[in-house]
Formats: C-alpha cells, structure tokens, sequence
C-alpha cells in the first residue's frame, strides 16, 4: 500500500529548523531528483534511495549526492528527516525505520510546498493534460526576459539542461500534479488550470471529486493572488465557478477570454497565432513545437508570464525559442526512411490529440508503439484507448505499463490490440510480449514517408535501445 501526502504546510519551518542532512525516498524521480538538487544548493547534506540506477541518478552522484540502490535501514544513520514518494509502500524498510526513530517524514509535494514560501511570484501549473509542456514554455518565458527563474517542471528541457533549474528567489515555476491531491500542499500565487479531465482513476472516484480538487488548487492562491483557466473547457469552468481568488481566463473560442488566440493557422503541423490580451493585441506568435493543442498551452504560459509582470514582446519572443521539452513529442531521427517521434503521452484525450495532429507531419502512414500506463487506467478508460488508436495507420501495442499496481482488472494488451482491430475491421494493431520486440515490429513497419511515434509514460522509450535511427 502507498503513502499518505503529509500536509504540515508551514509547520515544516519548525521542525526542519535543526535539519542538516535531509535523506530522499525514491530520489531518482523527475521530481525528487530536482527537489534534491535544490536542497544540496542550500547547504543541507542530501543522500537517497531508489530502486533502479538512470542518468538522473548519475547526475545527482556527480553533483556528491550519496545514492544507494540497496535497502538498507542503516543509510539513515546519519540524516535528521526523510522526504518520500507516495509510491513508496509503509512497509518499506527504510520508511519504516525513519518512523521507528521518529525522524520527521515528509511527503514530496509537501516538503516542495515549503521550499517555495521563499519565492515572491509562484506559477503552479495544473491541469489533467499538458502541464510538462506548458511549465516549460512558462519556464523558457521567464529565462528569455532574464528574470532568472527557479524551475521545477516534470520532463527536462534543453534549454536548462534537465528538469530542473535554480534562479534567484523573485520566481519559482513548478508543475502542480493532482494525483492524490498533491498539488493542496503547493503555495501558487498564480495558479493555472489548463483542463480538467478524469484521470488517476485508482484515486478520484469521479469528476465531482476531480472537479472539487482543482477548485481547492486554484483558492490556494489566496486574496492576493489568481487563478488562471481555460474558459473553453467546460469542466474547468465548472470547477472554477466556486473559487473565490482572481479569475483570469483564456481561450480561443470564448470570446470574453482575458488572454485569446486568434487567426490560428497550422503550416507542417505547427501552430501560428496572434496573441491578445482583451482588445490590446501582445503579437504574433509561430510556435516551434508541432500540434493545435500546444497554442493553450502556450496561451497559459502567456497568461501567467504576463500576471507576474513580463512585457509581450518577452511573452513573444520566449514563446518562439521555446523549443520542447523532452518526451513530449521530441524527434529521435529516422529510420527507414520514417522520421520518428517520442511522446509522453498515455491519456486517451493525448493520444488522440496526437496522433489526430501528426498526421500532418508526414505524406506516409501514422505508425504509433503505444504502452498503455497502469491496468486500472487502461481498464477504467478502455474504450477510449480503443477509438483514440485507431487514429493510427499501425498500432503496436507494448505490455501495460503496472506502475504502483497489481493487474487485477483482467486487461492486458493482447485485447487491446484485438479491440483496436474489431472496432476497424482490420488486422491495424499487433500487441507485443516485451519491450524488444516493439522495436522489431517498428523496424518491420516503417517505410519511407511515414511518421512514426513511440507514446507512454512507462519504459517505452528504452525501444530506443534497439531501434536503427539515423
């Protein structure tokens, strides 16, 4: 069984005052690894577990982080508190020997929630889809003004060499994940929903619950703070129709939208607008990044730079630098003549979204290897997955990525590749045994012309490994 989150919110102040060693509990994650990276940079001994060894792990050995892939109680022996994910079951051993001897224990999004107090302008970031993506444009915003920003987004980004990125303490930008309402313990003073959609199915029981969560997110930007939400999406107008903190909204088709997109154009599948806020045009934008659903995001982006008072020609100009961020529709090269695409995407509404927008990036077929990310969500949305694939030429199918979970649903992706092809009428889809021979069935497809995009939030992306690209 997973961890509960912590929520001692500013108390934390108190009991880490004495702290000079803090020891992570999966320190390997996007985000632990950042989180352990800032508190290094404070002069506080940092040292953690995690299962499995990465390049993340190997930069945070070469910045003199102590990283164990071992259990072992006594790596405890000389930290003051423990920072875990919830992932982490309270039966593992180490987390059952901080509580032993009473060391504080601290869950991730709470220890970050009081990292960021120090910050005068906090973006949180929100939203069941594209919060990577838009915390990065955010992100790329505030470095092309020279505002010097510290950044904690869930993917790396070139242009900050990782996922991390510490500033000065005028900004703090970070991604705010709803899964066990993880991002209530996060202190926005600008707090952004870009779109609220069932998801996390093994935590919220419905969109009533769902819809509760993110209210409660964006009111934590308090009387002297805001919330900024897309006004086209009608669950996030919902949900927002009870906060009580600033509403500032933006959209492409509402037109009373504070912050708009108008005259959007696709050229080769990449997005070009001009960008306004209310009657007062801020420019013309031409996105480097492929896809239609990337000008919300950017609008966002926009939207939250602006409220934290940076001009638009910054706006503009960090918008087109803004380059991508990794695993979110990143090109990998080609092979076979196909051009290949890598995607972190494993909602139906992504894949969909996708797979529906990169059929204008090639004049061949549309090839997706796609890992389905744990059974209940596979399960729970299956029919989804099934409408949203066939938007593919040629689908394989990888093994259900399990995650945190037990497959106690019965799916697998042996029947969604047989659902894939009775809902066509066509042998479209495949399902594969293991990783391997993904790359086998994507070496075997691809022909010149064609676009192929390898998409999940599993280890999909280790196909690489065995992939022929050029």
């Amino acid at each position: 069984m997973s961890t509960p989150n912590t929520h001692y919110g500013r108390a934390l102040a108190d009991m880490l005052a004495s702290a000079r060693a803090i020891y992570f509990l999966g320190i390997g994650g996007i985000s632990m690894s950042s989180l352990a990276m800032l508190t290094a940079r404070r002069g506080i001994r940092v040292g953690g577990y995690d299962r499995t060894r990465s390049e993340v792990t190997g930069r945070l050995e070469a910045a003199g982080i102590a990283v164990y892939d071992d259990v072992d109680p006594a790596h405890l022996d000389t930290y003051d508190a423990v920072v875990y994910i919830v992932a982490i079951p309270e039966n593992h051993p180490e987390y059952a020997e901080a509580k032993r001897r009473g060391l504080p224990l601290i869950s991730r999004a709470d220890y970050l929630g009081y990292l960021m107090l120090g910050y005068r302008n906090r973006v949180g970031i929100a939203g069941s889809h594209g919060k990577s993506t838009a915390t990065c444009m955010c992100a790329q915003i505030f470095m092309s003004a020279d505002t010097d920003p510290t950044v904690m987004s869930g993917a790396p980004m070139r242009s900050m060499g990782g996922a991390f990125r510490l500033g000065k303490q005028n900004s703090m930008i970070f991604e705010a994940c709803e899964y066990k309402d993880s991002f209530l313990d996060f202190n926005p003073t600008v707090a952004v929903v870009l779109n609220c959609e069932l998801d996390h199915v093994d935590y919220f029981s419905g969109m009533e619950q769902l819809r509760t969560s993110f209210a409660a997110f964006a009111d934590r930007a308090g009387e002297d703070g805001c919330v900024i939400y897309n006004a086209d999406d009608e669950q996030t107008r919902q949900a927002m129709q009870s906060v009580s903190a600033r509403r500032v909204t933006f959209g492409r088709e509402d037109q009373t939208a504070d912050y708009r997109a108008t005259n959007v154009t696709l050229e080769g599948g990449y997005a070009a607008f001009d960008l306004w806020q209310k009657d007062r045009p801020m420019g013309q934008v031409r996105l480097r990044v492929p896809g239609a659903h990337n000008v919300y995001n950017a609008l966002a982006a926009a939207a939250a730079a602006h409220m934290c008072g940076i001009c638009s020609r910054d706006i503009v100009k960090g918008l087109e630098e803004f380059e991508g961020a990794v695993r979110r529709m990143e090109y990998k090269g080609k092979m076979n003549g196909a051009v290949v695409y890598d995607d972190y995407g494993h909602h139906p509404t992504e894949v969909r979204a996708t797979l529906h927008e990169s059929k204008l990036l090639g004049s061949g077929r549309l090839i997706c290897a796609f890992q389905p990310h744990t059974y209940s969500r596979t399960a729970t949305l299956f029919d989804d997955y099934v409408s949203a694939l066939c938007e593919a030429d040629a689908v394989v199918v990888a093994p259900i990525y399990a995650a945190r979970e037990v497959n106690d649903c019965g799916v697998s992706a042996a029947k969604l590749a047989t659902a894939i092809n009775a809902a066509t009428g066509r042998q479209l889809a495949e399902s594969c045994e293991d990783i391997a021979q993904v790359a086998s069935a994507l070496e075997r497809l691809a022909r010149p012309g064609d676009t192929v995009i390898v998409m999940g939030a599993g280890n999909i992306d280790s196909v690489y490994v065995g992939l022929p690209l050029e």
